[in-house]
């Protein structure tokens, strides 16, 4: 059984490894075509905004699998 504390450092930690992952694979694509000239900062602002959004939700799914897994032993 995790404490509160662990679990909360465990989620912080799987919420940053999951952004950062997912920041790394958006810049592989390329944005560029669909981009006005002049607006390339609200551009990187709204790529940052959706890495957030992918990344987090990964991230939840992982730990509440996570915590389905450890539920389990209730089970029986």
């Amino acid at each position: 059984m995790l404490s509160i504390g662990q679990l909360a450092m465990m989620s912080i930690i799987s919420h940053i490894i999951f952004i950062y992952i997912t920041w790394r694979l958006i810049q592989t694509i390329n944005f560029e075509p669909l981009i006005r000239k002049g607006r390339g900062m609200e551009a990187k602002i709204l790529i940052l905004f959706i890495t957030i959004v992918i990344g987090t939700g990964v991230s939840r799914f992982f730990l509440e699998f996570l915590q389905w897994s450890l539920d389990l032993s209730y089970l029986l």
